[in-house]
């Protein structure tokens, strides 16, 4: 890969964001990274004087994110990639969690991050060339108790990501989903919101997953440097997937519902087929 591509990362305080940005800018590249508050943009800014170029914005608000993306293309330059990264995990049982909590998880995970690809499409579209990296989950492709509205807007940015990758691949703009399996993150901790607990019933199937989740908080097999060297590696082929699983849990699980699925079409084939007028 050059060492002269603009990458636009939202997100870039902590996780993902923060290892791919520091990554990113010991290659040499020049990265805007989006942060909600003043101090942690001049943090993010003295990683690289010159090349490291902070900008505030929650991606909620989907009436600034236009005026963002316009600005970075005025006054940094022609955004190469957007790294859809900004977001939070949301872990609750969903009898028990609040619509409220769903629509906030949905307007950060999914509306944030179509309101991004939104915004910098129309100067990719008349540059004929871009790449969007939105980061997914494992969540987004196999499911567990508890993480409903998360998965959930997981599923929805994989569906969306392939969808927009068939409508602005002829036109020279690549995306990939990047779905990582466990990683050593913010994710589990300080970044999760829970939900409380309320309803007994749910005790014996949920109590034992939240705990071995906090348990294994930050003692998680995947290194998010190794994640932010494969996110640049995609960035830099000439063919980069549409999707793409990190880490080998991710790899093993979405095998497995993989296999399973199959197992159940077949089982059901008949019941499918009988449909047919």
């Amino acid at each position: 890969m050059t060492s002269n591509k603009t990458i636009l990362i939202t997100g870039v305080s902590s996780g993902f964001g923060r290892a791919l940005a520091q990554q990113a800018l010991a290659d040499g590249h020049r990265v805007i990274g989006t942060v909600r508050g003043a101090s942690v943009l001049a943090e993010f800014e003295a990683l690289a004087p010159g090349l490291a170029h902070g900008r505030i914005l929650d991606v909620t608000d989907v009436d600034a994110v236009p005026k963002v993306v316009a600005g970075i293309e005025a006054e940094v330059g022609p955004i190469d990639v957007l790294v859809n990264n900004a977001g939070y995990g949301h872990e609750g049982v969903l009898e028990e969690s609040p619509l409220d909590e769903m629509r906030r998880q949905f307007d950060v995970n999914v509306f944030g991050a179509v309101a991004m690809m939104k915004a910098v499409l129309p100067f990719m579209r008349a540059r004929r060339r871009g790449h969007i990296l939105n980061i997914t989950s494992m969540g987004g492709f196999i499911t567990m108790p508890g993480i409903a509205y998360y998965c959930g807007s997981k599923f929805a940015l994989e569906g969306i990501s392939e969808v927009l990758s068939k409508e602005v691949g002829p036109l020279g703009i690549a995306v990939t989903a990047v779905a990582p399996g466990s990683f050593r993150t913010d994710w589990a901790g300080r970044s999760m919101v829970r939900t409380p607990r309320s309803i007994p019933d749910y005790d014996a199937l949920f109590e034992p997953i939240r705990k071995a989740r906090e348990e294994k908080n930050g003692k998680q097999l995947g290194d998010p440097a190794k994640a932010a060297r494969a996110m640049l590696d995609v960035i830099g082929s000439d063919k980069p997937p549409v999707h793409l699983l990190l880490g080998s849990d991710a790899l093993a699980l979405v095998r497995g519902k993989l296999t399973d699925m199959a197992a159940e079409i077949d089982a059901w084939e008949t019941v499918s087929r009988s449909t047919d007028g």
